[in-house]
């Protein structure tokens, strides 16, 4: 080989060995540096490690504690109900005819009994009045043949036809009267004209409604009831009622529940019934209904977000004096109806215990544990 490459190669060679040798020395010298600094972080550690010892004993968990007592616990289910009056009616006149004059408006009070508008009658009046006269004329007949036969003069059937021809035209008028009476159409109810269906002028009859009349002094509101509370819930129950949208709430009573289970929908209806003489609550108006399903007056509550559960039940974490200290213990319990946020606990738990209810996610079964105001 030639001298003149050989030679630049072991230089090449030499210079590459020597920038190796520098680096290895530099990252031995920085290995150096971050052990210093690893041992000064340990003592650093050691030293804060050894103040919350001090502080607050290793391996203590500070948790709140609240003492079990005994309160009531009540259940409610919330239905929708409607809004409903008995006395909201389609008002019609009993015969047919040209209504020639109306006597109200929408939004007037009327009282039962009071004329609401008028038909034309001019052809019952026209027959009234010929029957009238041919009346005249057989109550005289009558009255002659009655003369006659008190004399013992005539036939007893001529009398007889007389008083037949006049009764029978007496209760033809009688016919025609109660006709013209049918012919004016008057308030069924006390209440309001809420709408003029028809106009002065048009043809109204018996299937054709003329105005409504709405009374909602007394109303009432129906409501489905799952079929799983029939037992609980019965008449004269209270009801807590709330009308969303004009921001009201009334308590009341039921009055009735049905005898019937909607085989559809596995209901049962209840029925209450409101006074409202401000007249604010309006048929048709949303109302919610608060039912009292179940009470207890000496219970134990605790917030269902404590109770958790393993394979063997459910569960929750009760401070217990052990060893002169205090001790996270899992107590198991059985639960009963759930209801706001809150259990009924029906087994498990004691007045008087100390609950966890703060820190309880931290602890677990034999959990040294103390509180800002220490444990006695």
């Amino acid at each position: 080989m030639n001298k003149a490459i050989i030679i630049p190669l072991i230089a090449l060679l030499m210079a590459c060995s020597a920038k190796t040798a520098d680096t290895k020395k530099a990252k031995e010298e920085q290995l150096v540096e971050y052990k210093k600094e690893l041992s000064g972080l340990k003592k650093k550690i050691a030293k804060l490690e050894k103040e919350l010892e001090t502080n607050t004993g290793a391996g203590v968990i500070k948790v709140g504690l609240t003492t079990i007592e005994l309160k009531t616990f009540e259940h409610f289910v919330d239905v929708t109900g409607q809004v409903e009056a008995d006395k909201n009616i389609l008002v019609s006149p009993e015969v047919g005819g040209n209504i020639i004059s109306i006597e109200v408006k929408e939004g007037d009070k009327v009282h039962k009994g009071q004329v609401l508008a008028r038909l034309n009658t001019e052809t019952i009046q026209r027959s009234i009045q010929e029957l009238r006269i041919s009346l005249d004329l057989a109550i005289t007949t009558y009255q002659r043949q009655k003369n006659l036969w008190d004399q013992n003069i005539g036939s007893e059937m001529e009398f007889l036809k007389a008083r037949s021809d006049k009764e029978s035209l007496e209760k033809k008028l009688e016919g025609l009267e109660a006709q013209l009476a049918m012919s004016v159409i008057k308030a069924p109810i006390n209440g309001v004209v809420d709408d003029i269906i028809q106009k002065q002028g048009e043809i109204a009859g018996p299937s054709m409604p003329f105005a409504r009349l709405v009374n909602i002094d007394n109303v009432y509101i129906n409501a489905d009831v799952a079929e799983t509370y029939l037992n609980k819930i019965k008449a004269g129950d209270p009801v807590e009622i709330n009308f969303p949208v004009i921001n009201k709430t009334v308590n009341e009573n039921i009055y009735r529940t049905s005898s019937v289970i909607d085989a559809g929908t596995r209901t049962f209806r209840i029925r209450v019934n409101l006074d409202n003489f401000d007249n604010d609550i309006k048929p048709n108006l949303l109302a919610i209904m608060k039912l009292k399903t179940f009470s207890a007056p000496e219970a134990i509550v605790v917030p269902s977000l404590l109770v958790k559960k393993d394979f063997s039940g459910e569960f929750l974490f009760v401070a217990e004096h052990q060893s002169d200290k205090w001790v996270a213990k899992k107590q198991y319990v059985k639960t009963g109806i759930k209801d706001n946020n809150n259990a009924l606990v029906v087994e498990g738990l004691s007045k008087g215990m100390k609950l966890i209810t703060e820190g309880f996610a931290q602890v677990v079964d034999g959990s040294v544990i103390s509180t800002e105001s220490g444990l006695q």
